[in-house]
């Protein structure tokens, strides 16, 4: 399966994690499509070769149904991704989270697509006890809304395999960064931004007491992944996979990385303290694990925002 080029939906596509999974499918042989309300992403000002762009929302099964036609396995990425937001907003986030995402697998079995892959968050652990997180051993404890959002996708994921015999696979994402981010979007994490104010001679905003630990990992690690989920042929029956670095750092530590002066902002509400990721599932299971280590990520963006 994975040698053959096969026609594949990004749902999201436009945005930062979509971009560059459309880079690496074409990259690789396989026809695009991407399915985009641009709420998230800028509309593409020059479409690439090999892409089918479609504006429409994941809220509308008619727009699902029409993107899925003739589509091999889908990656379902289209989210609104904010913690914060989602607790401002619980109703809106909850429509496009939940009710998008059980829209995006009716669509899919009803188009008899062979595969899903879900983009879930390490937002779902909440605050745990012991670390690194392990997929099958822990009690996941949301703590916004967002993260409950993702939880339920993933068991929607696991259901639909175990009901319908659509193949899913729910990849947990480790704050990714990289490449195509944009510093106010909703990716943006802490990196983008405190680049921007480097850039512009501000200093950088750090939240709290900058002692928030997360276990960043570059977007091409996890584009990587995503296509390997797709293709893998052990996987498939609703598993949840983790993608991380395996090598947490702190606010702190970025703002030592990145160079500069920094000023204290008060803390977000539905923060974890602490993410580390256990991947040795995605080791076995995948073939997987990260290749660009979190410094080396940290001067590449360096050098692409022109900060020595």
């Amino acid at each position: 399966m994975a040698s053959e080029k096969k026609q594949y939906l990004v749902t999201g596509g436009a945005g930062f994690i979509g971009t560059n999974l459309v880079i690496q499918l074409l990259e690789a042989g396989h026809q695009v499509r991407v399915i985009d309300n641009y709420a998230g992403g800028k509309k593409p000002e020059r479409l690439q070769e090999g892409v089918e762009y479609l504006e429409g929302d994941i809220r509308s099964m008619d727009d699902l149904n029409q993107a899925m036609a003739g589509i091999d396995g889908v990656f379902h990425l289209a989210a609104l991704p904010r913690v914060t937001y989602s607790v401002e907003h619980p109703q809106e986030t909850h429509d496009v989270n939940v009710n998008g995402t059980l829209n995006v697998l009716l669509a899919a079995r009803d188009n008899h697509v062979r595969r899903v892959v879900f983009s879930s968050s390490s937002s779902t652990y909440g605050n745990q006890e012991t670390y690194p997180l392990v997929e099958d051993a822990m009690v996941k404890k949301p703590i916004a809304p967002y993260a409950l959002h993702k939880f339920i996708g993933e068991e929607y994921c696991r259901l639909f395999f175990e009901l319908y015999g659509l193949q899913t696979v729910s990849l947990i994402y480790f704050n990714v960064y990289g490449p195509f981010c944009d510093p106010n979007g909703a990716y943006a994490l802490v990196i983008g931004k405190f680049l921007q104010q480097v850039r512009n001679g501000e200093p950088m905003s750090v939240c709290g007491d900058g002692e928030y630990y997360r276990d960043y990992t570059h977007v091409s690690d996890v584009a990587r992944a995503n296509i390997l989920a797709m293709t893998a042929d052990i996987v498939g029956k609703g598993e949840t996979i983790n993608i991380g670095n395996h090598d947490p750092h702190s606010v702190n530590e970025i703002v030592s990385l990145i160079g500069g002066e920094a000023i204290r902002m008060p803390e977000r509400p539905g923060d974890v303290r602490y993410t580390e990721a256990d991947i040795a599932k995605a080791k076995a299971l995948l073939g997987w694990e990260p290749r660009v280590s979190f410094e080396e990520g940290i001067r590449a963006l360096k050098h692409e925002w022109g900060i020595a």
